[in-house]
């Protein structure tokens, strides 16, 4: 993305030519198979496509959240975790530490896994750990307007990024009372009014 367009347009998940070869490619199922692939008749390279894994924290310190105020589309200006996509030859918890130190600048140590979110509508599965600020110091780098945190009574409810994150805070302002943390499981279905 170049620096004078704000516009975010993600890769698209279906290829027109193979990646090997270069020949268009045909949409069908394969031999042995159950569902339709992008297929090189020439080659015989079949793409598969497989969920993207979104990963992230829920840094708290003395007992506030941290929040993310984006700097990218999609949902500019809108408050978000610090979470992103992982990267290739990263675990998950290595994923969610880079996330919270590029988003937010934040030291943390990293819990247990708080939620596994389904998100079948985009392909995509997003994964939160809770976290421990070391301390309250934050340095939000360039996908971030800034970073801050709130105190649970002040979370911006209407001015979040994705439901992802809504159900997220939602689940953990529940067990805040209670001061148990299960590790929850779930799918976000499709609504037309907020993004996944």
């Amino acid at each position: 993305m170049s620096e004078e367009s704000s516009f975010y347009f993600p890769a698209p998940r279906r290829a027109n030519f193979c990646g090997q070869c270069g020949t268009p490619i045909t949409r069908r199922v394969p031999p042995d198979d159950n569902r339709e692939r992008d297929v090189c008749e020439h080659c015989g390279a079949i793409h598969y496509q497989n969920p993207r894994i979104v990963v992230g924290t829920l840094p708290v310190w003395e007992d506030k959240i941290l929040l993310c105020r984006r700097a990218i589309e999609p949902r500019h200006n809108t408050w978000t975790l610090p979470a992103g996509f992982m990267e290739l030859a990263e675990t998950t918890a290595d994923g969610a530490l880079r996330e919270t130190q590029e988003e937010a600048g934040a030291e943390v140590d990293l819990g247990t896994i708080y939620t596994i979110i389904d998100v079948p509508a985009v392909d995509q599965v997003h994964i939160y750990y809770l976290a421990h600020a070391r301390s309250g110091r934050l340095d939000p780098g360039p996908e971030s307007l800034e970073a801050r945190y709130f105190a649970v009574n002040d979370i911006p409810w209407d001015n979040l990024s994705f439901r992802s994150v809504v159900s997220t805070l939602e689940h953990y302002v529940s067990d805040v009372g209670q001061q148990t943390f299960p590790t929850r499981q779930f799918a976000l279905t499709p609504l037309v009014s907020q993004p996944l």
